[in-house]
């Protein structure tokens, strides 16, 4: 059968992640986990059924948060299954049902580094581990930063009791992304994007309410 007359070829078709769900003929939570689940679904497929185990995450918001001398804050954090110390940028689980990313990015940035920002835009948003997870993670860039009240801030519990905060250039951090010294993927894509939009006179920067298609549910 040949093509659709005025049908764009295959060659001719933009360069765009598509939405493009295959029916599910079963599915089922093989455990319930405290932050994702892992779930098993049976997948029809053109040439038969294949079944796909993947954890099913609620997403997640990161920040790139940049200061008037081009400086982002990193936090270090230790991460258990790689065993070893992270720099990473704040950010959290979108856990709240129904809230705004925007919103969330702002209360991680408040809980995590004591910071607020005036101005918020999107940098670039993710699918973390596409093969094997459904978390979509978007990175915001926040600027204009400045104290939380406080009597405002957060009292930190747990592994975040003794992270260690510290400002990095910009340009520093990219080298060590570049290095392969940085591993935490929000670090290494905000980093990275955050780099290039700079180079383009942060042209390539998205409004803080930006459609999001991937977060489920929005």
């Amino acid at each position: 059968m040949g093509m659709v007359a005025g049908a764009p070829s295959p060659a001719e078709r933009p360069t765009v992640d598509a939405l493009a769900p295959r029916p599910v003929a079963e599915t089922s939570v093989v455990h319930h986990g405290r932050v994702f689940d892992l779930r098993s679904d049976v997948v029809e497929l053109d040439d038969g059924r294949v079944t796909r185990e993947y954890l099913d995450h609620p997403g997640a918001v990161a920040i790139v948060a940049l200061d008037d001398d081009e400086r982002v804050l990193l936090l270090r954090q230790y991460r258990h299954p790689v065993r070893r110390e992270l720099w990473e940028v704040p950010a959290g689980l979108l856990d709240v049902v129904g809230e705004d990313g925007r919103l969330a990015a702002a209360r991680e940035l408040a809980e995590e580094a004591d910071l607020q920002a005036a101005r918020w835009d999107v940098l670039v948003d993710y699918f973390t581990t596409p093969g094997g997870s459904n978390e979509a993670l978007r990175v915001f860039l926040a600027r204009d930063l400045s104290p939380v009240p406080d009597d405002e801030r957060f009292a930190r519990e747990a592994e975040e009791l003794d992270m260690e905060l510290r400002w990095v250039p910009l340009d520093e951090a990219l080298r060590g992304v570049l290095a392969g010294e940085l591993h935490n993927p929000s670090a290494v894509v905000g980093i990275l994007a955050a780099a290039a939009s700079r180079a383009d006179g942060w042209a390539s920067l998205r409004p803080a309410d930006a459609p999001w298609p991937e977060r489920r549910g929005g």
